[in-house]
């Protein structure tokens, strides 16, 4: 059985699989097709993408990709937590540059669903943070896009500054998304 609740942005859904605890420990199913399917999320997830982060504050993010290969995510984490974040890119949507915030670790278990036409990132917050993100489409390099992660005009309160956050070469030059243009209608 499956728990799913929407968040403030209802596209954007949190997602708690049951699990089974005993004197070893738990088992949870995490993705099942059907019991997906039953909920409302029908996607066909076709690759699983793993980042292992070793220090508090690394930030990744806030990327998508442009259609057609634009990829639905399904984010849990296995080791540690991060502050996980959504921004919807979808110029006809009313919450267009908007976000939500969650945290995700792995003694909850919840995962998080981020449709087409969202700009996800996170940052963690333990060392040794290990997440998992299913996709329903494959990378495709050429269509591989970004906004900067703390560009102010979206009002995301992340748990680190400029200075302290831990990025990649790629995320510190993304641009604003006042400079990004028309992504998803």
């Amino acid at each position: 059985m499956l728990e799913l609740r929407s968040l403030a942005i209802p596209d954007v859904k949190v997602i708690r699989p049951d699990r089974f605890s005993d004197a070893r420990g738990y088992f949870c199913e995490t993705f099942q097709r059907s019991a997906f399917a039953a909920k409302g999320i029908l996607h066909d997830f076709v690759q699983d993408n793993q980042s292992s982060s070793d220090r508090i504050g690394t930030v990744r993010g806030l990327h998508f990709q442009r259609p057609p290969f634009a990829q639905a995510k399904l984010i849990r984490v296995l080791t540690g937590s991060i502050l996980d974040i959504a921004v919807d890119l979808r110029r006809s949507s009313p919450n267009f540059g908007k976000h939500i915030a969650i945290q995700l670790d792995s003694e909850s278990g919840e995962q998080v669903f981020i449709p087409k036409g969202f700009a996800h990132g996170f940052c963690t917050l333990q060392p040794k943070t290990v997440v998992l993100y299913k996709v329903d489409q494959v990378y495709a390099p050429n269509h591989d896009g970004g906004i900067y992660w703390a560009d102010p005009a979206l009002g995301i309160k992340w748990p680190v500054t400029t200075s302290e956050a831990q990025l990649s070469p790629k995320d510190k030059t993304l641009p604003a998304l006042n400079q990004l243009g028309c992504v998803f209608e």
